[in-house]
């Protein structure tokens, strides 16, 4: 018989919140329904594909883990015993899950990332940021003024749709690369993103850092943009340029008395070393440069996220409330602006000192995952796979991928199937001789294999290398909703992303954001601060 699993309440996880010790609260269920309604600091920690992140954002193994669902907390209990299996020893399950929370007087959110969505708007309240309406930048743009647009978010989303004109200068690259930009102190400055935050954030950081110029946000992003029924540009590459080494020790010079002010501390190389071994601490070490950076140089044991990217999806890459944050930046700027950020978000935040000596960024390539071991299973071939598919009820192809991957392309034939619901998902399929599973590279198809063959009596196989390998073998793949055989649920869809999003949408989500002041009043959790 397995063993209780502990139940945590409110009252529990509400005091470690406000007394800043370490806790993670992990809503378990899949993106969509977390973003209809979950606490504040419950990171979205999906049951279907813990071990793809337990290891990489949950660095240590006994700290204290409370797992949140619906309210029935049977997939909460399932992922508690999950995170036991993996290795974490004190993990409890939070009673009556989010109902639970609101039953006991907790406050309930919307949306994703809203830890960093609500302090935004709580900047743009306490510090009054500048911003231009849609219609007053696009009136700039038609008479030539002496303007320069750039946009904060990723470069994919740049490239997706941009304001005309615009170059894309993620945000911790702001006060590095302005300057270089706009170079005449009489230059309009103007910052947008989708929507509202990291503009805001991003005009605040080069209002803090003292650029001598005009600096407005875009009031409401691409989103004000559309709604005032003005023109996006599409599929730009416009990018930030390069910066000499006199304007990036200026820069550096300024954001530095910026995180002063916020109260981030310094962190040695000796530090970082201790703090690696360190037991019963959670530290993050995130190099927040562009990842073309990360890639061709860069410290051992550091994971690269972008500053700006840090600041606004925290909880994604950091969901330990309480944990310690250590940011590195060969010039500086980058890290000392994302910090001064994160510590008015109330963690504690340190920047490895770059005038202390450092050993080389010499690692090279990409960030790699931590993962379980994978557990052994039945394989079979591409090429062995596509002689069965043609014949009758032989076999059913599952595919575990994310529903956007499943889209994109899939096995022809193969099944969208959310291992979370896996047993309503067998329902909808066929019967068939013999169940294949996949997934891009087969990981988590490894990973799920045991538990789906306990629940049918014919064989179950996964495909070997997974779609990665089908593509390579040089098989087809057919696009779009073919097979659902679970609701596409795992991943809520913003109403900023996309060109195809309804003005209903999007003018919804802006009134959700100026709501988010008084939410964050009620729930009194945050210690929130504005320099």
């Amino acid at each position: 018989m397995a063993a209780e699993i502990r139940r945590a309440d409110y009252a529990e996880v509400r005091a470690a919140l406000l007394d800043k010790r370490e806790i993670a609260l992990l809503d378990v269920r899949e993106e969509d329904p977390h973003a209809q309604s979950h606490p504040l600091f419950a990171a979205n920690f999906p049951l279907g594909r813990i071990e793809l992140n337990a290891w990489a954002t949950l660095p240590r193994r006994d700290v204290p883990i409370v797992t949140l669902d619906d309210g029935d907390e049977q997939a909460a209990e399932a992922a508690a015993r999950k995170l036991i299996e993996l290795g974490y020893s004190d993990v409890a399950v939070f009673r009556g899950g989010v109902a639970g929370w609101a039953a006991a007087g907790g406050e309930l959110f919307r949306d994703v990332n809203v830890p960093s969505k609500a302090f935004g708007e709580l900047v743009e309240a306490r510090r009054h940021t500048p911003s231009f309406s849609a219609e007053e930048v696009q009136a700039l743009l038609d008479r030539n003024a002496d303007v320069v647009v750039v946009d904060v978010r990723r470069f994919d989303e740049y490239r997706t749709m941009n304001i005309p004109g615009s170059t894309s200068v993620p945000g911790a690259e702001l006060v590095l690369r302005v300057p270089a930009l706009a170079p005449n102190p009489q230059t309009q400055v103007i910052v947008n993103c989708a929507g509202r935050t990291r503009s805001i954030i991003g005009t605040q950081s080069l209002v803090n850092a003292g650029l001598p110029n005009p600096v407005a946000a875009l009031r409401n992003g691409t989103i004000g943009w559309t709604l005032a029924g003005q023109t996006l540009q599409h599929g730009q590459n416009r990018r930030f340029p390069a910066v000499d080494r006199k304007n990036a020790q200026k820069a550096a010079a300024a954001a530095r008395q910026v995180a002063d002010r916020a109260g981030v501390r310094r962190a040695s190389w000796a530090d970082v070393q201790a703090w690696q071994g360190q037991q019963g601490r959670t530290t993050y070490f995130f190099d927040v440069r562009d990842p073309a950076e990360y890639e061709a140089g860069h410290l051992p044991g550091f994971r690269s996220v972008a500053g700006g990217q840090l600041v606004q999806e925290t909880e994604m890459v950091a969901p330990v409330r309480g944990a310690r944050l250590v940011l590195a930046d060969d010039l500086g700027v980058r890290a000392e602006m994302s910090a001064s950020w994160l510590a008015q978000m109330n963690w504690e935040v340190h920047v490895l000192d770059a005038a202390v000596d450092l050993p080389a960024f010499s690692e090279t390539g990409p960030w790699q995952t931590p993962f379980p071991p994978t557990p052994a299973a039945p394989l079979i071939a591409p090429a062995e796979l596509a002689a069965l598919l043609d014949v009758p009820d032989e076999v059913a192809v599952l595919d575990l991928t994310q529903h956007a991957n499943y889209l994109r392309g899939h096995i022809p034939g193969a099944w969208y199937a959310l291992r979370s619901q896996i047993a309503d998902a067998l329902a909808q399929i066929p019967p068939a001789r013999r169940y294949v599973l996949t997934c891009a590279s087969s990981r988590l198809a490894l990973y799920a294999h045991a538990e789906i063959q306990a629940l049918v009596d014919v064989p179950v196989v996964v495909l070997d290398g997974g779609n990665a390998a089908w593509q390579a073998a040089g098989l087809a793949l057919e696009t779009g909703p073919t097979r659902l055989a679970s609701p596409p649920i795992d991943r809520y869809r913003r109403p900023y992303e996309g060109t195809d999003n309804a003005k209903e949408a999007m003018q919804a989500y802006l009134d959700w954001e100026f709501g988010l002041v008084e939410q964050l009043g009620r729930d009194g959790t945050h210690g929130f601060f504005v320099i």
